[in-house]
């Protein structure tokens, strides 16, 4: 199905309902829960802000826009792409992600993603708990972000891991080569992240709003224009570590969507004295550096404590060589 814009103007006994409700009594046919999760998405604004609270009390004769996203069909194709499996048992697989693949299709990644690829691995037991567009998926990173995912094969283990991740006991540890040489090498970047409200697609810190967000960092090594550091993160928002870090001004080198471009930075006057060797990887390094290197859960089945780890990949190992020059 084909995008939806629904413009919904309140009435004068509108006032003071929730925006959830408000949106259930105005489209019938739509489901609570689910206009909550459009909510969410970003996918409500009003005078051009989008507005990402369901509980926003509604104002009398506020207009509000409703974009309904285009449908990912119901059924997902298998198909046979490589796995690198860290770990795998009949309750769960541990994943090192490569960066370039996206996690769970979605409008224009309808298929060669990594639930594609999991239902061909694992076949019809795969959990279908966390919707049919991402069975199994019980948390996710970026299409262009590389490193480790948990994926469960049954509901219970589903449920299980979940509740590991909103009750904040699964530990992820990041890697990530941000732009710049931070001056306190250790500490906690806290703020409140929500949808920007010029562009749906983008998250930032935002003042009132949004939901609290917690990125503790610790810097591995410096390199002078550029710094290695390690990111765990407390909350796990959407973009959180490139928001936080872009936030006091250390964004990702590479990162397209919230980082200035290597060019322009390049442009300017201290980094004329670059070796061309590391002008040139810097240029062609085209994702935002981040790497999930370890990942710690309790066993959904077992109980135990499990603690799992992966390298950095081969692009992200010859950036930071070239910067060490």
């Amino acid at each position: 199905m084909p995008e939806i814009v629904h413009t919904i103007t309140a009435a004068e006994n509108d006032a003071g309902q929730r925006l959830d409700r408000f949106l259930t009594a105005q489209l019938p046919d739509m489901s609570r829960s689910r206009l909550q999760a459009l909510i969410g998405q970003g996918c409500v604004s009003s005078q051009g802000a989008v507005i990402d609270d369901a509980a926003c009390k509604v104002k009398p004769q506020q207009q509000f826009t409703l974009v309904i996203p285009e449908t990912v069909p119901s059924y997902i194709l298998p198909q046979d792409i490589a796995l690198d499996i860290i770990y795998e048992d009949e309750h769960l697989l541990v994943i090192n992600k490569p960066a370039g693949l996206t996690v769970h299709p979605a409008p224009g990644h309808a298929d060669n993603t990594l639930v594609n690829a999991l239902l061909a691995h694992c076949g019809e037991s795969l959990s279908g708990i966390g919707g049919v567009a991402r069975p199994g998926i019980v948390h996710r990173i970026d299409k262009d972000t590389s490193g480790l995912l948990v994926v469960a094969k049954h509901d219970s283990a589903h449920t299980h891991l979940s509740a590991q991740l909103a009750e904040r006991t699964l530990k992820r540890t990041y890697l990530a080569v941000v732009w710049g040489d931070l001056k306190q090498k250790s500490g906690s970047i806290s703020g409140n992240i929500g949808r920007s409200t010029s562009n749906r697609q983008k998250m930032v810190v935002v003042k009132s709003g949004g939901k609290p967000a917690t990125t503790h960092y610790r810097v591995v090594e410096p390199f002078g224009i550029a710094s290695l550091v390690e990111c765990n993160l407390e909350t796990g928002r959407t973009h959180q570590i490139r928001v936080h870090l872009t936030h006091v001004s250390h964004p990702l080198v590479g990162d397209q969507t919230y980082g200035q471009s290597t060019q322009s930075r390049l442009n300017a006057t201290p980094m004329k004295a670059l070796p061309a060797a590391t002008r040139q990887a810097l240029l062609s390094f085209e994702r935002q550096a981040l790497h999930a290197k370890s990942l710690g859960l309790i066993h959904p089945a077992t109980g135990k404590s499990m603690q799992f780890s992966c390298d950095l990949p081969s692009d992200m190992l010859q950036l930071i060589d070239a910067l060490r020059a």
